[in-house]
């Protein structure tokens, strides 16, 4: 395990009664927090008008802030946000990239020189979509064969011109129906369409090239399965800096104030161990490199059938 000081600096935001607030530092159990008030996007400004680093972030925040309150650890109306989550819906995507990891490329790195064949991507859903620990991931009802997928989300706020501007990086489980993409890999947006979960706090850092893991998957109080993950830009078969300028040639993805939050790639999982996710499991994740662990339960969604316009269309 990585010791802190070898950590890039953190931080995180939250609304607390009904404002939003950034905080720095990943939560110690029992101390206090301080929270320092600012707008909407005030922290994403922050990435864009700065040099980006930490130390300048940190004052542009600081400095522009409304009013800092302490609050307690257990104070029930801190509620973390995804990182730098804009209010409007749809001003934030969740996209990510398939197939990255090493152990899928026979443990080889892509060879040095070569032309860049990029890896699949796919779309998740609009920032808000992204569950927070402790929320339930809702899935399809019925589905084939889930699997856990811990790994690494990279955050980028878009300034009015469109170009991206790093911020740093968080931690997700991007939890889908493997075995929907298996019986045929056209089906794939299908696969993805189970929510999300990302970690509130932001690591101000380049992307990581070590990360490392376990996994619990807890069911009926009692650990039904465990095993470790490697998530790392060293795990992965392409290089993040390859894959995340061909993502961003994409005028889609370089809207004016637009925030993505890209995920990097997951190790092989309690699927490919012959374990089978099922409804009310939770899902233990603790980054072991980085102090970070999340859980989250996930959940089975059956949706009330659809009613019948008066031309026979079926409605929504």
């Amino acid at each position: 395990m990585s010791s802190s000081s070898s950590l890039p600096p953190v931080l995180f935001e939250a609304s607390y009664k009904g404002e939003r607030h950034v905080g720095f530092g990943l939560p110690v159990p029992g101390a206090p927090q301080t929270l320092h008030r600012v707008a909407d996007g005030q922290l994403a400004a922050a990435f864009i008008d700065t040099d980006g680093s930490p130390a300048a972030v940190r004052t542009a925040v600081t400095e522009r802030a409304g009013t800092t309150v302490t609050v307690a650890a257990d104070d029930p109306e801190v509620r973390p946000l995804p990182p730098l989550l804009p209010t409007a819906t749809g001003n934030a995507l969740l996209s990510g990239f398939m197939g990255t990891h090493k152990k899928k490329w026979g443990g080889e790195t892509a060879p040095e020189g070569a032309e860049f064949t990029p890896p699949k991507w796919f779309f998740k859903g609009f920032g808000d979509w992204v569950r927070l620990p402790g929320e339930p991931l809702n899935v399809p009802a019925r589905p084939v064969a889930l699997i856990e997928e811990p790994e690494v989300a990279l955050v980028y706020v878009n300034d009015a011109d469109g170009t991206p501007h790093y911020a740093g990086y968080t931690f997700g489980n991007d939890l889908c129906d493997i075995g929907l993409h298996r019986k045929d890999p056209g089906y794939n947006p299908y696969c993805k369409l189970c929510d999300t979960a990302l970690t509130p706090w932001l690591f101000l850092g380049p992307p990581p090239r070590s990360v490392n893991g376990r996994v619990r998957i807890v069911r009926g109080g009692a650990t039904a399965w465990e095993g470790s993950f490697e998530c790392g830009g060293d795990a992965l078969y392409f290089r993040v800096q390859d894959m995340v300028e061909h993502l961003f040639s994409f005028p889609a993805v370089r809207r004016p104030g637009l925030v993505n939050y890209v995920l990097l790639g997951a190790d092989e999982a309690s699927f490919h161990d012959g374990f089978r996710i099922a409804d009310g499991d939770r899902v233990a994740i603790d980054v072991k490199s980085h102090g970070v662990t999340f859980e989250n339960a996930v959940r089975h969604v059956s949706p009330a059938p659809l009613t019948t316009s008066g031309s026979g269309v079926p409605a929504v």
